[in-house]
């Protein structure tokens, strides 16, 4: 059951991060490598030159990824921020002496928590997504 919650969010966001990828980062990189080659042809320039000049190029790029990189790293520590408080009522009920049927019940318990978890945060994935798009459509 956990394995599939984890499944389930592992595809949200990698159809998330391809979406993103090519609405708004294939285009971006695609501009940065037209822009590095237009730096390569100036052949007026020096090494030290040309080399800003191509730096300059992949800043937005770069800039846009850490963007997109750290709102899903926001994210997933969201997420599991949730499952751990899962984990901590669970184990306010937990004592030493818990038989086999409490401990599948306190799992079971666990297991149910965690896939709220997982469904809540699935549901928020497309204001998550309107959110970083809306910010990378203003950069490009």
């Amino acid at each position: 059951m956990v394995d599939q919650a984890q499944h389930r969010i592992q595809e949200a966001m990698t159809s998330l991060v391809d979406d993103l990828d090519k609405t708004y980062l294939r285009g971006m990189q695609r501009t940065m490598h037209l822009c590095a080659a237009s730096c390569c042809e100036k052949k007026e320039s020096s090494v030290d030159q040309v080399h800003r000049c191509i730096e300059n190029c992949s800043t937005p790029l770069t800039q846009a990824q850490s963007f997109v990189q750290n709102e899903l790293s926001q994210f997933q520590e969201r997420l599991q921020r949730c499952v751990m408080v899962c984990q901590d009522r669970v184990k306010d009920h937990v004592h030493a002496d818990a038989t086999e049927t409490q401990v599948s019940a306190y799992k079971a318990e666990f297991e149910g928590c965690a896939m709220q978890c997982v469904d809540e945060h699935i549901q928020l994935m497309p204001s998550v997504k309107k959110r970083i798009a809306g910010i990378l459509a203003k950069n490009l």
